[in-house]
């Protein structure tokens, strides 16, 4: 027995070996992965607009949903609206995750205000952060109410990410950790910062200038020299994939799109009361409304209530057409509402919460993108009505055969055709088609010029493609 004890402990200090080997591993293990960086990198490489505000949203949701120890953007813009970059700006500041951005190039205007939000600031050397003065469509300078918000908001931007406070003597000197003065001084050129911005220019930054004034923690060619800057080691990043959806939805917000689908809205509710029943131009309307409703619906910039009074609108316009006698307060009052429903569908309903003056431009912009839509809509429709299938070029869109009955074909005479300058009664209310009392007998029957009223003595005018065509006439005659 004393000569096997050796033995024994031999064996047990080489199992203890393996055990404390494998559980060293283990740790070394756990301790790797719990020391892995997760960044979640997505890109604004785009005008700041509702479809860069749509996916920042979807960003900060996926990032929140995989346990995201970091947030980066890649970014690279010359601005865009203000609502939407106020949006992400305060999507940033309220982000529990910390929230980096790396510029390739440029941030300017817009750019500059969600930039100065994020946590820390790399720059790609060559770059430039800054130059956020408001403007509008052309370039212009907007009034100083707009600028006056728009200093406000980089100057509370800038203070949001602190301050450090020291005492000496009798005096409190105050370090901002990103100076709000210089904030303001990208906006207005007549802020005055010592030996920074005294020459009454907006003020620009480049990369070296961000840095020695604390809007850059450093210079990087790419995101992984962003994360050895930071000195992240262990690092998994996983990108933001753009979907098909969100192309689409990007495409369809183009003001430049939402004005071509209000023109066939407006041209498709035209061509169809030119003509009874329902038919294709009806059709293409409904399918123009919903691919504009839809997307803005998508993006949060349509609430629901703007859909409803978009809807009572086009109620009351049918109403108004079909029902009720003239054209008076129902129909004004649906016009009324369509207009104000696809104008307040694309506005941001946060820029109410901001700033009035803001809103109220944001608006006026949409309104005119409506209007200018809606009327270029109805000229169109009018000349297409009058001059497209009369005219050769569009020729071939009509059958130009004759259909003998040589060739096998049988034709039904029409007595339709001999009603031409006969009078009659209309029989139910002509809004454009409806039905007339000629002889005794009822026909269907479109009205060549506006509505006539049930009652009223008319004449056919014509005979074309199987329909008669009328106008009122006076009693007297």
């Amino acid at each position: 027995m004393e000569r096997s004890t050796p033995k024994i402990t031999a064996c047990t200090l080489i199992i203890l070996s393996l055990l404390l080997l494998s559980a060293q591993q283990a740790g070394n293990l756990d301790e790797n992965q719990q020391d892995t960086t997760l960044v979640y990198l997505f890109e604004i490489k785009e005008n700041i607009a509702p479809p860069a505000w749509r996916l920042t949203q979807r960003a900060f949701e996926d990032a929140d949903e995989m346990n995201a120890d970091l947030v980066l953007i890649h970014l690279n813009t010359y601005g865009g609206m203000l609502d939407a970059a106020d949006s992400i700006r305060t999507k940033i500041l309220n982000s529990d995750i910390p929230v980096w951005v790396f510029i390739d190039n440029n941030a300017a205007s817009a750019g500059a205000l969600i930039s100065i939000a994020c946590d820390s600031i790399y720059m790609r050397p060559g770059g430039s952060i800054g130059a956020a003065t408001v403007v509008n469509q052309t370039g212009e300078v907007v009034p100083d109410k707009y600028q006056s918000f728009m200093r406000s908001t980089m100057r509370a931007t800038a203070e949001a990410h602190g301050r450090d406070t020291v005492i000496s003597g009798n005096d409190t000197i105050v370090s901002w950790h990103r100076d709000p003065s210089i904030a303001e001084a990208m906006v207005d050129p007549s802020i005055y910062v010592e030996g920074i911005s005294d020459t009454g220019k907006v003020l620009t930054f480049t990369t070296e200038e961000a840095i020695r004034h604390g809007f850059c923690e450093g210079p990087a060619e790419n995101i992984e020299e962003v994360l050895e800057a930071a000195d992240v080691g262990n690092y998994e990043i996983r990108r933001h994939k753009t979907t098909g959806l969100d192309k689409i939805i990007g495409f369809l917000l183009n003001p430049m799109i939402s004005g071509i689908l209000i023109m066939i809205l407006v041209g498709g509710i035209y061509f169809e009361l030119q003509s009874p029943g329902i038919g294709f131009p009806l059709a293409a309307a409904v399918v123009a409304a919903v691919l504009y409703f839809a997307p803005l619906y998508l993006e949060g910039l349509a609430e629901n209530w703007e859909l409803v009074i978009f809807i009572i609108g086009l109620l009351l316009i049918t109403l108004e057409i079909f029902a009720i006698p003239g054209f008076g307060v129902a129909g004004i009052a649906g016009i009324i509402l369509v207009v104000a429903g696809l104008t307040l569908a694309m506005v941001d309903n946060i820029v109410f919460e901001l700033d009035w003056n803001i809103a109220f431009a944001e608006v006026i912009k949409r309104f005119f993108i409506v209007i200018t839509s809606m009327f270029l809509s109805l000229i169109i429709s009018l000349y297409l009505g009058k001059h497209l299938f009369t005219s050769k070029a569009f020729a071939g869109l009509a059958l130009d055969r004759n259909l003998d009955i040589e060739d096998g074909f049988l034709g039904v005479e029409s007595h339709q055709k001999y009603l031409v300058g006969r009078t009659g009664i209309v029989e139910s209310k002509l809004r454009l088609a409806g039905k007339v009392v000629i002889d005794d007998e009822i026909y269907d029957a479109v009205s060549e010029y506006g509505f006539i009223n049930k009652g009223e003595k008319v004449k056919v005018t014509r005979y074309e493609t199987g329909q008669i065509y009328v106008i009122k006439v006076d009693e007297e005659s």
